[in-house]
């Protein structure tokens, strides 16, 4: 897979669109980040997963998945290697993103808040 092959697949999620943070392609929903090409010059996708779930893709696939150094890869951002993903993978991964930064983007009741529902 490469960088046009990311794009493509993260284009064809529902409500997905493209941007640019930091001089960098990225990919958004609901005005959201869910994955970029920032580090495509080494290689890397990177996705905006929970810490749990790149856990588990890091076990999973270590030759395909690494956390981003630093900080931001504890927060759960991962790259993930082009060259080493099958489409499954990849459109897989970025799924999950996707998915990640959705949940993240629903509106929260407001504590306090009482049901208008009786």
């Amino acid at each position: 897979m490469n960088a046009d092959d990311f794009k493509r697949i993260a284009l064809s999620l529902d409500g997905a669109e493209e941007g640019s943070h930091a001089g960098a392609v990225d990919f958004r929903v609901g005005g959201k980040i869910f994955a970029t090409l920032a580090s495509v010059d080494k290689g890397y996708g990177n996705l905006l997963l929970d810490p749990e779930q790149q856990a588990a893709f890091v076990a999973e696939l270590p030759a395909v998945f690494l956390p981003v150094h630093g900080g931001w890869g504890r927060m759960g951002f991962t790259h993930i290697r082009l060259a080493e993903a099958s489409e499954d993978v990849l459109s897989g991964a970025l799924r999950t993103a996707w998915q990640v930064r959705v949940s993240k983007n629903k509106p929260k009741p407001k504590r306090g808040a009482r049901s208008a529902i009786k």
